[in-house]
């Protein structure tokens, strides 16, 4: 299995001053699940450097047991520090792309053409995508085969406006991914806030906030671990 990370590169939280980027668990969870089912990894961002870091995700009590065998694992945070670039890939080239969040993607992947080029693509291909938190917001301005918003008629869900409101970010952010989704036609679900949310609809995977990254990315894995008719 050949698996496509996508992370963001932008750092600045729109006008507030304060800094955001990748929520390093929701790459952790994912990364971990894939390297233990086998998975070759590669990692992209927009940049091609290593994504910022959103200072909240490596205090104390975002901090996980994946972000703690991140620390310790020398090969994967020399990947991480060394990303590709969005624009070098191609979808024949992976099996699965997987999009973890933190709000940095808002502001750099949502209308990035080589990102909305090979998440296209890997639908078109018939081939599977996850995203979590905010990364169902790059969704935005992806179309399905139809032409239609890639979300329209689907099962999603995404960071929720009440989660949004909870982090006081409500009027920073560019958009709010729950809105986005419903405006694009997405049949959006939800749990509670901070509890553990997943959609999965034919070839799309989608979770609600940090605590849904593994089962988002278990899900993804369920899809490509089908037996094959």
């Amino acid at each position: 299995m050949e698996i496509l990370m996508v992370m963001t590169s932008h750092e600045q939280l729109g006008n507030s001053g304060k800094k955001t980027g990748l929520w390093l668990e929701e790459f952790a969870a994912a990364y971990y699940v894939f390297k233990d089912a086998g998975a070759d990894i590669m990692l992209a961002t927009t940049q091609g450097d290593m994504p910022p870091i959103d200072p909240n995700s490596v205090e104390p009590e975002a901090l996980t047991l994946a972000t703690e065998r991140l620390f310790a694992d020398a090969a994967a945070k020399a990947q991480l520090a060394c990303t590709h670039e969005v624009k070098d890939f191609i979808v024949a080239e992976f099996d699965a792309i997987f999009y973890p969040g933190g709000h940095g993607p808002l502001w750099d992947l949502v209308d990035n053409p080589d990102s909305i080029r090979l998440i296209e693509g890997m639908f078109a291909a018939h081939k599977p995508v996850g995203l979590v938190c905010h990364a169902p917001g790059v969704l935005r301005d992806v179309k399905g085969p139809d032409g239609q918003p890639v979300v329209n008629g689907k099962r999603v869900t995404g960071f929720s406006n009440s989660e949004e409101a909870a982090v006081g970010l409500t009027d920073v952010v560019p958009f709010l991914v729950e809105d986005m989704l419903k405006a694009n036609g997405g049949d959006y679900h939800k749990a509670d806030d901070w509890q553990p949310h997943v959609e999965v609809d034919d070839l799309l995977v989608t979770g609600q906030n940090p605590a849904s990254s593994t089962a988002t990315a278990e899900a993804l894995l369920a899809i490509l671990q089908r037996p094959i008719h």
